[in-house]
């Protein structure tokens, strides 16, 4: 039985996290059970009822902010505690395509990526100033570099990360835990792959 966990760092997401959990799929074909887990980083809004009225399986608080690189690393533990088999990784503002979690979590399901990175195609993206795009694409450049793999959103935190993968990481930076675990997986020799993904 393949388990996927669909993890969501909150902070005061009130407004956006029930569309967000809303555009999830509830079936995804070689998936059996699909569960999300929201990490509450010491939100002062009604962020936890709203996201257990809209069907999140699971909660864990911080109690305090803590920041979005211990949220994701307190995430990536409590899902595999909970026996995932892959773990994606999603924002509580609904930036991302929910839908297509399906196209992130294929090439690890099909055996041939450790990690897989969702990229935003942030050259088309209309509100992305030309100095942000060129900072992304050298920024993903440089991490490409060091990860000794192809990354085309080195930043994104829309990602799918298998079981083996999550069990050899370590997030150490209390900033960017994007690159630091994509510099790690690399360094380990994981297989990393980026798919395309839209974003709303």
């Amino acid at each position: 039985m393949t388990r996927l966990i669909i993890q969501i760092p909150c902070l005061n997401e009130a407004e956006t996290i029930a569309q967000t959990i809303a555009d999830l799929p509830q079936a995804i074909e070689g998936v059996d059970q699909i569960d999300i887990l929201i990490i509450d980083d010491g939100s002062t809004d009604e962020t936890v009822a709203v996201a257990k009225a809209a069907g999140a399986t699971h909660v864990i608080s911080n109690g305090i902010n803590r920041g979005l690189a211990q949220s994701f690393a307190r995430g990536i533990d409590a899902s595999l505690r909970l026996g995932a088999d892959i773990i994606v990784n999603t924002d509580g503002d609904n930036q991302y395509n929910g839908a297509d979690v399906a196209a992130l979590v294929k090439p690890i399901l099909e055996n041939r990526a450790d990690i897989v990175v969702g990229d935003r195609q942030t050259e088309a993206i209309a509100h992305f100033s030309p100095l942000k795009k060129h900072l992304q694409r050298v920024g993903s450049q440089f991490v490409s570099n060091l990860a000794n793999a192809e990354v085309a959103d080195a930043v994104s935190g829309f990602r799918a990360i298998s079981r083996e993968a999550a069990l050899g990481l370590t997030v150490r930076s209390s900033f960017s835990y994007t690159t630091e675990t994509l510099i790690q997986a690399g360094r380990r020799r994981m297989s990393i792959e980026s798919v395309p993904v839209r974003t709303n």
